[in-house]
């Protein structure tokens, strides 16, 4: 019997949730994604040292500029190794600016394409905010493929797929973390958790409405998590837990599909103003929403001050 990570690959595309190319080479994910926080990571890491001087250079002291730079410099790296796709996040503190947004997506693109890299690779990750989803489906209509991130309630997948998103990212594991912190009861089973409960509503309300958005999983805690979603379009990984499904080689039951759907789901009927009641009735999706932008706008932030610092040095 093969490894679970293998078996995994067979009905479930596995993505590497990481900038780290020594771990995507190793673990040859279908695609891979990165965010603010795993630019920031590979900042430190000296094989990334030639893409860094290359982002300064071109951006002319442009802090900003540099770390979009970064990112699709980093973005071109993975994808000479990973047959796919690659996701590349606007800025966060554009969240709630959708003329920024698509601006920023736009930028990303053509990046890209003076790389070489054909639009048709690339996701452009935006916030599942009300404004990053509206400008989604804008890039949409232009041919921009948009990865929905930091994805924790219902409201934001319905309206994700209503806007004709390409994939939507929601977080299995900072949902856990919320009702752990918020709620008496901390031990929940891989078949209760809350994270993996909400994939699994999604997944069915998509499948059963013929929605084609893409369901991606993420943000996992354990193997458990991932077991629990043995099936879904796509799941992003870290290396440390693809390693560990790599280690094991007991069966993996298959538990979403689409031979398997509820029956009895209600089709929601998706504005704005439905939008924002359902998100402020779930104080977990709003919280998780509001920390998410937070701190991918803490590293960036983070990011652009490194890059500062060198940018200074090399002109001393």
């Amino acid at each position: 019997m093969s490894d679970k990570l293998t078996q995994l690959k067979a009905m479930t595309e596995v993505v590497a949730d990481t900038g780290d190319i020594e771990a995507i080479k190793q673990y040859r994910p279908q695609d891979a994604t990165t965010n603010p926080s795993l630019v920031l990571k590979a900042f430190s890491l000296s094989q990334y040292e030639p893409l860094i001087l290359r982002a300064i250079q071109q951006s002319q002291g442009d802090a900003s500029d540099a770390a979009d730079r970064l990112a699709v410099l980093i973005g071109v790296e993975i994808l000479n190794i990973v047959p796919g796709k690659v996701s590349t996040e606007v800025d966060s503190r554009l969240s709630f600016n959708t003329a920024a947004t698509i601006e920023k997506a736009r930028k990303l693109i053509k990046l890209y394409e003076d790389e070489g890299i054909s639009r048709n690779r690339i996701l452009i990750k935006i916030a599942a905010t009300w404004e990053g989803i509206q400008a989604a489906s804008t890039l949409e209509a232009d041919g921009i493929q948009c990865n929905l991130t930091l994805l924790f309630g219902f409201a934001q997948a319905v309206a994700c797929a209503e806007a004709g998103a390409t994939l939507i990212s929601p977080f299995v594991g900072r949902i856990l973390d919320w009702y752990k912190q918020n709620t008496e009861n901390d031990g929940f089973t891989p078949e209760t958790d809350p994270g993996v409960l909400s994939v699994k509503a999604i997944y069915d309300y998509y499948k059963t409405f013929d929605y084609q958005t893409i369901v991606m999983g993420a943000s996992f805690r354990n193997p458990e998590e991932i077991e629990q979603l043995a099936g879904c379009d796509k799941l992003t990984i870290s290396p440390a837990i693809m390693q560990a499904l790599a280690e094991q080689d007991t069966n993996l039951e298959q538990k979403l599909s689409v031979n398997d759907l509820p029956t009895g789901l209600t089709k929601i009927s998706m504005n704005e103003s439905v939008f924002r009641w359902m998100m402020n009735e779930d104080a977990m999706a709003t919280e998780k929403l509001a920390e998410g932008i937070r701190n991918f706008t803490k590293d960036q932030i983070t990011l652009e001050s490194l890059l500062v610092e060198r940018i200074n040095s090399a002109i001393r």
